[in-house]
């Protein structure tokens, strides 16, 4: 479905990305993890079209999206989620997740895509007229995840959701990502904490200095025991 090869890039003359190189198969859960600082979120950046990409190549559906805008890409339904959520704060959360939805042919599909969204997410049907500034941090996480699903998103790129999140927030966060990944939409997903996907991910691939430095299911990582000891802490 996405297939990244060789890519290099980075900030200024400052290179971040050196020659990575991954693939994300349709109906996944893909995990990128790490230690913080070493490349996940440029890399979504790059995947994204926030950040160009100085050397390699991106496909994405059998089309190359190397270099085109945000907009070309979100529309070919490769949705990006940072970190931080980044909620209209004033607007209500269905008007957030309706945000989501300015994608050439989401829109006329919007009452759909809502129910959709509140069938993952209950709670988010039950605030749907309250303001974002309201929402818990996990209720928060919920909507900007949401808010992805309204672009009618075929990969989900989610960077980070656990972060600041209390445990039992976290695990409720995994599992709907885990949920959506089985039938709503691939997910490629970056966080630093391995313990946190151990149990949903399909395939890892661990970053370090901006590399890819191994890669292979959860039971290969962790048969491993160096990789255990000093990236996995497990």
């Amino acid at each position: 479905m996405l297939k990244v090869t060789t890519v290099s890039s980075g900030y200024g003359r400052a290179r971040v990305l050196f020659d990575v190189s991954l693939d994300v198969p349709e109906g996944k859960l893909v995990v990128l993890t790490g230690p913080n600082g070493h490349g996940k979120t440029t890399l979504l950046r790059v995947l994204s079209g926030l950040v160009p990409p100085w050397e390699g190549s991106i496909t994405f559906l059998g089309e190359s999206v190397g270099g085109a805008s945000p907009a070309a890409i979100v529309a070919k339904g490769l949705v990006h989620i940072p970190q931080g959520d980044l909620l209209f704060q004033d607007l209500t959360v269905e008007q957030n997740l309706l945000m989501g939805a300015f994608v050439k042919g989401a829109w006329d599909r919007r009452g759909e895509g809502l129910e959709r969204v509140f069938t993952l997410f209950p709670k988010l049907k039950e605030r749907r007229k309250q303001q974002a500034r309201t929402l818990s941090g996990g209720e928060r996480r919920m909507c900007a995840i949401g808010r992805g699903l309204m672009g009618r998103a075929r990969l989900l790129m989610v960077d980070e959701p656990a972060l600041g999140l209390a445990p039992v927030l976290v695990q409720e966060v995994y599992a709907t990502l885990a949920r959506i990944a089985g039938s709503e939409a691939t997910v490629l997903l970056a966080e630093e904490n391995f313990e946190n996907i151990q149990h949903i991910a399909d395939y890892v691939y661990l970053m370090e200095n901006g590399r890819i430095v191994h890669e292979g299911t959860v039971a290969v990582l962790l048969s491993d025991e160096r990789l255990r000891s000093v990236y996995l802490g497990a």
